[in-house]
Order: C-alpha cells, then structure tokens, then sequence
C-alpha cells in the first residue's frame, strides 16, 4: 500500500467518508466527525499507521487534508497522488 493509500485509509476509517471527499476542502470541522475528539484519534492513527510521532505544533496546525500532506513531509513520509 502507497503512503498515499495509508493517509487516504485513515481519514476514511476515522471520518467515515468516502474517498471522493478527500480534497481541499476537506478540512477541520467541514463534518461532525472531525472535531476535535476526530482529530485525536485522526492523528494517533496517522501516527501508527506510519511509526511516527507528530510535535504538538504540528498536530494543532494539521486543519485540512492538504495541509496534512504538507506536514507528513517533515517526519519523512511523501504522500504522492
């Protein structure tokens, strides 16, 4: 599985969405889900599925899908469409 099938599967095991609503514009609070109970365990989930472990900094300016992508790149996972 591709790092970008990885990040993918976890905003749609954690949200319960489908992968069409996945762009930029799937951002915090854009659906009940992802409050910030969501978040957490978004971000716990992010952190397990790729070993990792986010700084606080990162985890609360982690606000959309594509800023995500942008900050899985400081910890060494490119997520390539």
């Amino acid at each position: 599985m591709s790092n970008k099938e990885k990040y993918d599967q976890v905003f749609i095991e954690c949200f319960g969405i489908n992968a069409n609503q996945l762009n930029d514009s799937f951002v915090y609070q854009c659906i009940p889900a992802w409050d910030s109970v969501g978040h957490m365990g978004m971000i716990a989930a992010l952190e397990e599925a790729f070993e990792i472990m986010m700084e606080t900094e990162d985890i609360i300016e982690f606000g959309s899908y594509t800023i995500g992508i942008e900050k899985m790149k400081k910890y060494g996972v490119d997520i390539i469409a």
